[in-house]
């Protein structure tokens, strides 16, 4: 081998190599994830469908790379159980729920819980969502939080794609700074790709208290950067956030993120 082709042969494998490591990033990272919203009336519909949730809760965290499960404190309907899932890819997702239906365990309790007249809830939603670039991987919090803590969800609906894209940019710029330095810490930012009210950029939020919660976005929204940032947002962009819906859940106590 002459030194032009053993140079040629070691930038090759510098590029593989490269290759390598970016897929291998990209197959350890969290780029989709799951809302399932389980709807039912007052009664023991909700502590059924819980007690199901939590008994199978090992198996979901061990065939999800994200698992979270949460109870309305306000939400459009009061009986909304959430629970959140992610996966790197669609074909992770399927695979996932492949092996929950071939576990004998998972499907005995299924059954169990359809079992009869009353089912454990009347309806259920899921919407589809892409993490964005600047979103962080949930992490759950060691030590364990002595209290559940409560999450924010807040989806911000934008009129056109080219308004998200603003929406993200503002985000990936200064937003996420102020963001964190008033106290507001987002565990996920993502894109639904299937679901109402698209397009839109869905992001969660965790406080220790409601109390928090209120002084965190009291300090953002009177923060002279944001106030700046703002004005520039709507003179180059317009509106790019036409309306908003907010809900808030609390992570129920066997949910692993807390």
């Amino acid at each position: 081998m002459n030194r032009r082709s053993f140079v040629q042969s070691v930038a090759g494998a510098g590029v593989l190599s490269q290759t390598a490591v970016a897929q291998a990033a990209a197959a350890s990272s969290t780029r989709l994830y799951c809302l399932d919203y389980f709807y039912y009336r007052q009664g023991d519909q909700g502590t059924r469908l819980q007690q199901f949730l939590s008994s199978q809760a090992p198996l979901w965290t061990k065939h999800s790379r994200a698992f979270g499960v949460f109870t309305a404190v306000m939400a459009p309907h009061a009986q909304t159980t959430l629970v959140l899932s992610g996966f790197s890819s669609f074909e992770e997702m399927t695979a996932s729920e492949s092996r929950l239906d071939a576990d004998q365990g998972y499907q005995k309790a299924r059954q169990e819980l359809d079992r009869g007249n009353a089912p454990a809830f009347d309806s259920h939603q899921r919407v589809l969502m892409r993490a964005t670039d600047f979103s962080p991987e949930i992490v759950p919090l060691a030590p364990k939080p002595q209290r559940p803590r409560y999450f924010e969800l807040r989806v911000y609906h934008s009129p056109t794609a080219r308004q998200l894209r603003l929406v993200h940019e503002r985000f990936a710029g200064p937003e996420i700074k102020i963001f964190h330095r008033s106290g507001i810490h987002p565990i996920l930012y993502a894109d639904t790709i299937a679901g109402p009210d698209m397009d839109n950029l869905t992001y969660i939020i965790p406080f220790a208290s409601l109390g928090d919660r209120e002084k965190a976005w009291d300090t953002f929204g009177s923060d002279p950067e944001w106030l700046k940032v703002r004005e520039e947002s709507i003179a180059k962009g317009g509106q790019i956030v036409d309306y908003q819906n907010l809900s808030i859940w609390r992570a129920l106590p066997f949910s692993p993120i807390q």
